[in-house]
């Protein structure tokens, strides 16, 4: 079967602040969107059925499986990939605890675990370790830097709960 232009649908996404008007086919995953079309291959694609959490984007605000979600579906939305997450040069601040306590080995899910646990930190469900680990249960480390990962987590939560409880 002929991939045929008619088939493609337009979309509009605001990727790490650039808005990009594309041609999509309807049967495009929004991670093979932003790493075959825009060039952004800092998510991976790691099982392909949801299960890793390695392809883990932002969509406004809220932490999914890029590798689950078709792009015609998110038209409109706002998507942060890793590439996204630094400021006028400044890592956000999980990057670099990542970076300090050594929190990853190969290196292939970090983005996803970033990107997830930037999320958790928006969602504000999380207020201990225990609840980091549930909260991240979804992303997968193939090496086992679980530990370091949860530290890491740990490190930029716990100022955020203290000031949390502080103001109440």
């Amino acid at each position: 079967m002929n991939q045929s232009v008619h088939d493609a649908i337009p979309i509009t996404l605001e990727v790490n602040g650039t808005v990009h008007q594309l041609e999509v086919e309807p049967w495009v995953t929004l991670l093979d969107l932003l790493r075959e079309r825009l060039k952004l291959t800092g998510s991976k694609k790691g099982c392909d059925h949801g299960q890793c959490g390695a392809c883990t984007v932002l969509v406004d605000g809220q932490r999914i499986n890029a590798c689950l979600c078709l792009a015609v579906s998110r038209d409109g939305a706002q998507v942060t990939t890793i590439e996204g997450l630094a400021k006028s040069g400044e890592l956000h601040p999980l990057q670099a605890a990542f970076i300090e306590r050594d929190a990853f080995q190969c290196g292939y899910c970090t983005p996803g675990h970033i990107c997830s646990a930037a999320g958790l930190l928006s969602e504000g469900h999380s207020h201990n370790r225990t609840d980091i680990r549930e909260h991240m249960s979804g992303n997968l480390c193939r090496c086992g830097a679980y530990t370091n990962i949860a530290d890491a987590i740990e490190d930029v939560l716990m100022p955020r709960v203290a000031l949390t409880e502080a103001a109440e």
